[in-house]
Parts: C-alpha cells; structure tokens; sequence
C-alpha cells in the first residue's frame, strides 16, 4: 500500500510576499496530492490574521478533517499544529514540549499524534511536532519525544511517522538523538536528500520525515513552482512510502 505524507511549515499562512492567504496555502498542500498533512505555525482566533481558524478552515478547502494542537493559547487566541486527512483516523495524544523557562521570549513547543488507518488492516501512528530554535531546548524537546510519552510508549507501533519543523539541520545534536531511535526518510536515498527553507531558495534541511517500521521510501519531493515559494517561507516536504498489509488482513 502507498501513501504519502507531507509536512508543511505555513508560517500563519502569510506569504513570503507578506500576503495573508489561507486559500493560496490549500491549492499548495492540494498539489503535493498526500494522504496525510502535517502542518505547523497555524493561527487559530489570532487578530493579526482576521480571528480565522486556519487548521479548520485549510481542512475545509481540502475535504480533510483535522486535529489542532495550540502549542500557545493567550485568551482565545491560538497558535500550533494540525494533522489533516481524509482517512480513517483517531486522536491518541496532545501535549506540550519542554522549553528553556529561564530564556524569555521563546515560543512553547508541543506535539499532537494521531493513529490513521491506511488499509490492508495497517494503522499508521504519525507524531508532528515544532521544535524550537535554541540547541539546548531542541534537546530537551527531541528526548521528550523519545520518551514513554511519545515514541517510547506502547502504542507507539510500527509502522509510523515522525515529522515536522524540528529547527535542527542533519549535523545538529538533535538530529543525531532523533535518528539513534528512528530512521531519516531521506537517508540513503539515490538523490541528494531535499531541502525546504528558506522557500525562495532552499538549502536548509530543517523539515524532516523518520520512518519506523516495514517502510520503503518511494519518493521523496518538494514542490518549487512560483506559487509553493510565495506562499511561506518553508516548502513543503513529501514523502511517498509503501508499507505492507497486516498479515492479518
């Protein structure tokens, strides 16, 4: 069975030409043609872009439903991440990431995973996360998601998925905690690995997909065209995998 994911930094859906369009961001995530979307940065009730609920709203032009974590609630006010799909699926787990409390200023961190049903009796766990900008609070934040609340719990089965914007390039410390537990979609590949940031011109690979279980990447793309670099500052990351039915099944 095949099924692609894509993870997507939308920056609150406001462009690289500082345009707020939550319909131009859709058409991006419609062209990349995935199963299930990962998204981070959305704007839920937020004055600066209008008091829409984006996660609601890009689910809505996407026929998907979708599940919104708020990494930041002020008031009514909220700001995080969202997993879309139209398959079959079940909400497992939200919560927050630890952070730096003695360093003001910085944005809370969280995670949401949901469990989708992709056929052939597979249940898929897919965990997406935004990690921060400060090394040490990377660290901290990666080693919560390796533990038992997270990837080290037991329902955390193969095959899943762990993606987002981790802020964290290959030769990161936190890269290499990540990928001692759980492998790089991208690692090994034929190609050069893709990079997604900034969007104009991408040399930064800070949006990753890791794989765990009996999963063969079969294609791995980023969608470059005029639109996908104006409408964030990131490009979205794809990622095609076949995964074998249940023997069950």
């Amino acid at each position: 069975m095949k099924v692609r994911l894509a993870t997507y930094n939308v920056h609150r859906c406001v462009g690289t030409d500082r345009k707020l369009d939550v319909e131009r961001v859709a058409e991006v995530i419609a062209a990349c043609n995935a199963d299930i979307v990962a998204l981070q940065e959305l704007d839920v009730g937020r004055r600066r872009t209008g008091h829409v609920d984006q996660a609601h709203r890009l689910a809505e032009l996407l026929r998907m439903k979708s599940h919104f974590h708020p990494a930041m609630s002020v008031e009514e006010e909220r700001y995080g991440d969202a997993i879309l799909t139209a398959l079959p699926e079940r909400l497992v787990r939200t919560g927050g990431l630890p952070g730096l409390p003695r360093f003001r200023g910085l944005e809370p961190r969280g995670a949401l995973w949901v469990a989708v049903d992709i056929g052939g009796g597979v249940e898929l766990q897919v965990i997406n996360t935004h990690l921060g900008l400060v090394p040490r609070e990377q660290q901290l934040q990666a080693a919560a998601l390796m533990g038992e609340d997270w990837m080290a719990s037991e329902a955390f089965t193969a095959p899943a998925v762990l993606l987002g914007d981790f802020n964290a390039s290959p030769v990161s410390k936190t890269y290499r905690m990540l990928t001692s537990v759980i492998r790089d979609a991208q690692a090994g590949g034929a190609r050069a690995p893709t990079a997604t940031f900034p969007s104009g011109f991408p040399f930064m690979r800070i949006d990753h997909v890791f794989v765990a279980g009996a999963v063969t990447v079969t294609r791995v793309e980023s969608p470059f065209d005029a639109r996908a670099r104006a409408a964030s500052d990131h490009l979205p990351l794809v990622v095609e995998l076949e995964i074998p039915p249940s023997p069950a099944a």
